[in-house]
């Protein structure tokens, strides 16, 4: 008897010690710390990190800055995306918007420091005035809204003077576009199968608007849906090779022909406008 009841009081202290341990106000300050702890955790993972809240700003006083037509130093805001902040979550839209806003300052009458304001004086044709600033009279008519090729003495253009130059990545089959910036473009190209594509460094020599194709002698016309050439031709310094359009556009982004690099024709006829023979073009493997 004696036994029994001093196991039942030993029983009972256990009880309190574990009932003391499981409510004591410890409990209370692990608890505490415990929702402490996901604010933490957010911080670095889940939540937005200092940096990206970071890109986010100039992303949208990059947004700011070209919705109000500040379009140079939106320019400059994109660019600094990209060079400082290249894991930022919204870095491939962040590319293209910069892309577009470079074609929307190439394209158009605004002043930077790659343009120059002429006067046409008397024996002044666009052909001229594009040989003399390195440029082509496809863009110097966009940027001045020229319907035709007539010119009048006085009449103040506004004239492209930067330098592009052409890098074609036949592993990734890209196409870059860039002047002394930098890139101004990135299109998606078809290359040559069998590593048919040449490498080196070339010149666009020859621009032909709607070529005809010599297929294995035979003539091809511009307007037959065979014509493999699509709506543009850029010949290099090497002959048989350059940049033409496509009558296959779903073949974009393979190594499909038979050495030359392959546009859909929206955007050779795009390219076309921008560059002056004479451009140098670099292809990698």
């Amino acid at each position: 008897m004696f036994n029994t009841r001093n196991y039942i009081i030993a029983g009972c202290v256990v009880v309190l010690i574990v009932g003391w341990l499981i409510f004591s106000p410890k409990k209370q300050n692990d608890t505490i710390q415990y929702a402490s702890t996901p604010a933490a955790t957010n911080t670095s993972g889940g939540g937005s990190s200092p940096k990206q809240d970071s890109a986010q700003g100039l992303y949208q006083e990059a947004v700011s800055l070209k919705n109000n037509g500040h379009f140079l130093e939106a320019k400059e805001t994109y660019q600094k995306i990209m060079m400082d902040h290249p894991d930022f979550d919204n870095i491939e839209t962040t590319q293209k918007e910069l892309e577009t806003l470079n074609m929307k300052i190439i394209l158009s009458n605004t002043p930077t420091p790659k343009t120059v304001t002429h006067e046409v004086v008397s024996g002044d044709t666009l052909g001229e005035l594009a040989k003399k600033y390195g440029t082509t009279v496809q863009l110097i008519k966009k940027k001045n809204n020229l319907k035709n090729d007539i010119i009048r003495i006085g009449q103040k253009l506004i004239i492209w003077t930067g330098q592009f130059n052409i890098f074609v990545d036949k592993s990734q089959n890209k196409l870059i576009l860039k002047d002394e910036d930098g890139v101004v473009k990135v299109y998606d190209v078809s290359t040559g199968r069998n590593n048919g594509t040449p490498v080196g460094d070339f010149k666009v020599t020859t621009k032909l608007v709607d070529p005809v194709w010599f297929k294995s002698g035979a003539i091809v016309p511009p307007e037959s849906p065979e014509n493999e050439l699509g709506s543009r031709w850029m010949g290099f310094d090497i002959p048989g090779y350059g940049i033409h359009g496509t009558i296959r556009p779903d073949s974009i982004g393979q190594q499909v022909t038979a050495g030359c690099v392959r546009m859909r024709n929206q955007e050779v006829e795009e390219l076309y406008d921008l560059i002056p023979t004479g451009t140098k073009v670099k292809i990698v493997d």
